[in-house]
Protein backbone atom coordinates (compact mmCIF):
# COMPACT_ATOMS: atom_id res chain seq x y z
CA UNK A 1 0.00 0.00 0.00
CA UNK A 2 3.00 2.21 0.12
CA UNK A 3 2.01 3.50 -3.32
CA UNK A 4 -0.73 5.39 -1.64
CA UNK A 5 0.85 6.00 1.94
CA UNK A 6 3.69 7.42 0.78
CA UNK A 7 2.05 9.83 -0.42
CA UNK A 8 -1.09 10.39 0.88
CA UNK A 9 0.39 10.30 4.73
CA UNK A 10 1.43 13.99 4.09
CA UNK A 11 -1.97 15.31 4.21
CA UNK A 12 -3.83 12.19 6.56
CA UNK A 13 -3.61 9.90 9.21
CA UNK A 14 -2.81 6.97 7.02
CA UNK A 15 -3.45 2.82 8.92
CA UNK A 16 -2.06 0.21 6.17
CA UNK A 17 -2.24 -3.00 8.14
CA UNK A 18 -0.93 -6.63 7.40
CA UNK A 19 -4.11 -8.52 7.04
CA UNK A 20 -4.63 -11.91 9.01
CA UNK A 21 -2.47 -14.13 7.22
CA UNK A 22 -0.80 -11.43 4.96
CA UNK A 23 2.53 -10.05 5.62
CA UNK A 24 3.77 -9.71 9.06
CA UNK A 25 0.37 -10.82 10.47
CA UNK A 26 0.87 -14.64 11.57
CA UNK A 27 -2.02 -16.05 11.89
CA UNK A 28 -2.80 -19.10 14.45
CA UNK A 29 -4.54 -22.24 12.41
CA UNK A 30 -7.14 -21.77 10.18
CA UNK A 31 -9.83 -18.91 9.38
CA UNK A 32 -12.52 -17.26 7.49
CA UNK A 33 -12.96 -14.15 5.53
CA UNK A 34 -15.04 -12.42 7.63
CA UNK A 35 -12.38 -12.73 10.25
CA UNK A 36 -10.76 -10.34 8.10
CA UNK A 37 -13.55 -7.84 9.06
CA UNK A 38 -13.22 -8.79 12.78
CA UNK A 39 -9.87 -7.68 12.95
CA UNK A 40 -10.09 -4.42 10.90
CA UNK A 41 -12.85 -3.24 13.34
CA UNK A 42 -10.74 -4.26 16.39
CA UNK A 43 -7.90 -2.03 14.83
CA UNK A 44 -9.94 1.08 14.26
CA UNK A 45 -11.38 0.71 17.71
CA UNK A 46 -7.76 0.07 19.27
CA UNK A 47 -6.94 3.78 17.55
CA UNK A 48 -10.26 5.40 18.63
CA UNK A 49 -11.65 5.79 15.11
CA UNK A 50 -15.15 6.46 15.31
CA UNK A 51 -15.09 7.46 11.63
CA UNK A 52 -13.14 7.23 8.45
CA UNK A 53 -12.41 6.55 4.82
CA UNK A 54 -11.34 3.25 3.94
CA UNK A 55 -9.50 2.54 0.44
CA UNK A 56 -9.18 -0.91 -0.33
CA UNK A 57 -7.29 -2.80 -3.57
CA UNK A 58 -8.58 -5.80 -5.11
CA UNK A 59 -9.39 -8.22 -2.20
CA UNK A 60 -9.39 -5.00 -0.25
CA UNK A 61 -11.92 -3.45 -1.97
CA UNK A 62 -14.26 -6.02 -1.06
CA UNK A 63 -13.61 -6.28 2.70
CA UNK A 64 -13.88 -2.07 2.52
CA UNK A 65 -17.44 -2.78 0.98
CA UNK A 66 -18.06 -5.16 3.62
CA UNK A 67 -17.31 -3.13 6.05
CA UNK A 68 -19.16 -0.39 5.35
CA UNK A 69 -22.38 -2.71 5.22
CA UNK A 70 -21.12 -3.83 8.49
CA UNK A 71 -21.12 -0.45 10.14
CA UNK A 72 -22.03 2.10 7.16
CA UNK A 73 -21.86 5.44 10.03
CA UNK A 74 -18.22 4.81 10.48
CA UNK A 75 -17.49 5.28 7.25
CA UNK A 76 -17.25 8.57 5.69
CA UNK A 77 -16.03 7.44 2.16
CA UNK A 78 -15.11 4.78 0.15
CA UNK A 79 -11.79 4.40 -2.36
CA UNK A 80 -12.25 1.19 -4.45
CA UNK A 81 -8.94 -0.04 -6.85
CA UNK A 82 -9.77 -2.85 -9.23
CA UNK A 83 -12.30 -4.41 -6.94
CA UNK A 84 -16.34 -5.28 -7.64
CA UNK A 85 -18.84 -6.18 -5.07
CA UNK A 86 -19.95 -9.13 -8.13
CA UNK A 87 -16.02 -9.50 -9.16
CA UNK A 88 -15.74 -11.56 -12.55
CA UNK A 89 -12.62 -12.23 -14.07
CA UNK A 90 -11.80 -13.49 -17.94
CA UNK A 91 -8.37 -14.63 -17.13
CA UNK A 92 -7.05 -17.12 -19.84
CA UNK A 93 -6.02 -20.66 -19.17
CA UNK A 94 -1.96 -20.46 -17.47
CA UNK A 95 0.20 -22.74 -19.34
CA UNK A 96 3.23 -24.34 -17.86
CA UNK A 97 5.40 -21.52 -20.00
CA UNK A 98 3.93 -18.74 -18.40
CA UNK A 99 4.76 -19.99 -14.74
CA UNK A 100 8.63 -20.80 -15.92
CA UNK A 101 8.69 -17.29 -17.27
CA UNK A 102 7.13 -15.99 -14.23
CA UNK A 103 9.35 -17.32 -11.98
CA UNK A 104 12.14 -16.72 -14.18
CA UNK A 105 11.14 -12.81 -14.53
CA UNK A 106 10.19 -12.17 -11.14
CA UNK A 107 14.11 -13.49 -9.70
CA UNK A 108 15.59 -11.63 -12.71
CA UNK A 109 13.74 -8.62 -11.61
CA UNK A 110 14.03 -9.20 -7.98
CA UNK A 111 17.91 -9.07 -8.26
CA UNK A 112 18.24 -6.61 -11.24
CA UNK A 113 14.43 -4.37 -11.41
CA UNK A 114 13.60 -2.67 -14.41
CA UNK A 115 16.06 -4.43 -16.31
CA UNK A 116 14.37 -4.00 -19.91
CA UNK A 117 16.05 -7.29 -21.09
CA UNK A 118 14.25 -8.78 -18.83
CA UNK A 119 11.01 -7.36 -19.38
CA UNK A 120 11.30 -7.51 -22.84
CA UNK A 121 12.62 -11.44 -22.84
CA UNK A 122 10.37 -13.17 -19.71
CA UNK A 123 8.23 -10.60 -18.37
CA UNK A 124 6.31 -9.89 -21.84
CA UNK A 125 5.89 -13.85 -21.81
CA UNK A 126 4.97 -14.15 -17.93
CA UNK A 127 1.53 -13.73 -16.27
CA UNK A 128 2.90 -10.34 -15.55
CA UNK A 129 1.66 -9.43 -18.98
CA UNK A 130 -1.68 -10.31 -17.49
CA UNK A 131 -1.21 -8.17 -14.40
CA UNK A 132 0.36 -4.70 -15.95
CA UNK A 133 -1.57 -3.36 -19.23
CA UNK A 134 2.08 -1.86 -20.15
CA UNK A 135 5.30 -3.74 -18.95
CA UNK A 136 7.08 -0.67 -17.89
CA UNK A 137 9.98 0.02 -15.32
CA UNK A 138 7.78 1.80 -12.79
CA UNK A 139 5.69 -1.14 -12.73
CA UNK A 140 8.40 -3.85 -11.95
CA UNK A 141 10.40 -1.48 -9.85
CA UNK A 142 7.53 -2.38 -7.57
CA UNK A 143 7.07 -5.89 -7.82
CA UNK A 144 10.51 -6.18 -7.26
CA UNK A 145 10.56 -3.66 -3.97
CA UNK A 146 6.70 -4.78 -2.84
CA UNK A 147 5.56 -7.74 -4.61
CA UNK A 148 7.80 -10.25 -3.87
CA UNK A 149 7.96 -9.98 -0.16
CA UNK A 150 4.24 -9.72 -0.05
CA UNK A 151 3.86 -13.30 -1.84
CA UNK A 152 6.54 -14.93 0.30
CA UNK A 153 5.03 -13.58 3.28
CA UNK A 154 1.42 -14.76 1.96
CA UNK A 155 0.49 -17.64 4.57
CA UNK A 156 -1.40 -21.25 3.69
CA UNK A 157 -3.86 -20.06 5.67
CA UNK A 158 -4.73 -17.16 3.97
CA UNK A 159 -4.76 -19.01 0.52
CA UNK A 160 -7.01 -20.98 1.71
CA UNK A 161 -9.33 -18.98 3.43
CA UNK A 162 -9.13 -17.08 0.07
CA UNK A 163 -9.73 -19.98 -1.94
CA UNK A 164 -13.12 -21.13 -0.12
CA UNK A 165 -14.37 -17.54 -0.28
CA UNK A 166 -14.12 -17.76 -4.31
CA UNK A 167 -16.02 -21.19 -4.42
CA UNK A 168 -18.81 -19.52 -2.20
CA UNK A 169 -18.92 -17.10 -4.90
CA UNK A 170 -19.21 -13.43 -4.22
CA UNK A 171 -22.41 -10.89 -4.82
CA UNK A 172 -23.58 -8.23 -2.86
CA UNK A 173 -24.80 -5.95 -5.67
CA UNK A 174 -28.48 -5.84 -4.27
CA UNK A 175 -27.28 -4.47 -1.06
CA UNK A 176 -25.20 -1.35 -1.85
CA UNK A 177 -27.64 1.13 -1.57
CA UNK A 178 -27.07 0.97 2.22
CA UNK A 179 -23.88 2.94 1.58
CA UNK A 180 -24.37 6.36 1.23
CA UNK A 181 -21.19 7.59 1.72
CA UNK A 182 -19.12 9.12 -1.63
CA UNK A 183 -17.66 6.18 -3.16
CA UNK A 184 -14.31 6.59 -5.75
CA UNK A 185 -13.97 3.15 -8.03
CA UNK A 186 -10.98 2.94 -10.33
CA UNK A 187 -10.05 0.20 -12.45
CA UNK A 188 -7.66 -0.81 -15.34
CA UNK A 189 -9.21 -1.28 -18.51
CA UNK A 190 -7.30 -4.48 -19.51
CA UNK A 191 -7.88 -6.01 -15.65
CA UNK A 192 -8.70 -9.57 -16.60
CA UNK A 193 -8.42 -10.48 -12.86
CA UNK A 194 -11.57 -8.66 -11.80
CA UNK A 195 -12.59 -7.08 -15.12
CA UNK A 196 -13.42 -3.10 -15.29
CA UNK A 197 -17.03 -4.22 -16.60
CA UNK A 198 -17.72 -5.54 -12.82
CA UNK A 199 -15.91 -2.42 -11.25
CA UNK A 200 -18.45 -0.51 -13.59
CA UNK A 201 -21.24 -2.05 -12.04
CA UNK A 202 -20.26 -1.97 -8.91
CA UNK A 203 -20.45 1.68 -9.51
CA UNK A 204 -23.83 2.15 -10.73
CA UNK A 205 -24.80 0.12 -8.24
CA UNK A 206 -23.78 2.39 -5.39
CA UNK A 207 -25.87 5.47 -4.76
CA UNK A 208 -23.16 8.25 -4.44
CA UNK A 209 -20.13 7.14 -6.71
CA UNK A 210 -17.45 8.67 -9.31
CA UNK A 211 -16.06 5.70 -11.61
CA UNK A 212 -12.63 5.85 -13.96
CA UNK A 213 -11.39 3.33 -16.19
CA UNK A 214 -7.83 3.71 -17.20
CA UNK A 215 -6.94 2.87 -20.32
CA UNK A 216 -3.55 0.32 -21.08
CA UNK A 217 -3.43 -0.70 -17.66
CA UNK A 218 -4.64 -3.92 -15.60
CA UNK A 219 -4.80 -5.15 -12.26
CA UNK A 220 -1.86 -3.40 -10.96
CA UNK A 221 -2.91 -0.09 -12.27
CA UNK A 222 -1.38 1.62 -9.66
CA UNK A 223 1.98 0.41 -9.99
CA UNK A 224 1.73 1.21 -13.95
CA UNK A 225 0.41 4.97 -13.87
CA UNK A 226 0.80 6.07 -10.00
CA UNK A 227 0.91 9.71 -10.07
CA UNK A 228 -2.00 9.93 -12.16
CA UNK A 229 -3.87 7.99 -10.03
CA UNK A 230 -2.74 9.43 -6.94
CA UNK A 231 -3.97 12.75 -8.43
CA UNK A 232 -7.45 11.81 -9.05
CA UNK A 233 -7.57 10.52 -5.37
CA UNK A 234 -6.48 13.85 -4.05
CA UNK A 235 -8.48 15.93 -6.40
CA UNK A 236 -12.22 13.61 -5.54
CA UNK A 237 -10.85 14.12 -1.73
CA UNK A 238 -10.60 17.98 -2.27
CA UNK A 239 -14.08 17.67 -3.65
CA UNK A 240 -15.81 15.98 -0.63
CA UNK A 241 -14.32 17.74 2.37
CA UNK A 242 -17.42 16.61 4.43
CA UNK A 243 -15.32 13.65 4.25
CA UNK A 244 -13.28 14.64 6.91
CA UNK A 245 -14.99 17.02 8.65
CA UNK A 246 -15.19 15.19 12.08
CA UNK A 247 -11.82 13.73 12.64
CA UNK A 248 -11.86 11.24 10.25
CA UNK A 249 -8.17 9.20 8.77
CA UNK A 250 -7.53 7.94 5.76
CA UNK A 251 -7.54 3.98 6.63
CA UNK A 252 -5.94 1.98 3.56
CA UNK A 253 -6.23 -1.95 2.89
CA UNK A 254 -3.93 -4.48 1.29
CA UNK A 255 -5.26 -5.82 -1.80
Amino acid sequence: MSVFTDRLSQRFQTLAPDLRGYGKSHPQGDFQMEDHLTDLEALLDRFNIDRCLVLGWSLGGILALELALRSPQRFSGLILVATAACPRSNHPPVSRSDLVCTGIAGIVNWVVPSWQWNIETFGRRSLFRYLLGEQTPTAYRYLASDAVSAYLLTSKAANRALNRALKGGYNRLEDLERIQAPALLLAGANDCHITPQSTQETAQSLPNSEYRCYPNTAHLCPWEIPNRILEDIENWLDRYPEIFAARSQLFPQQP
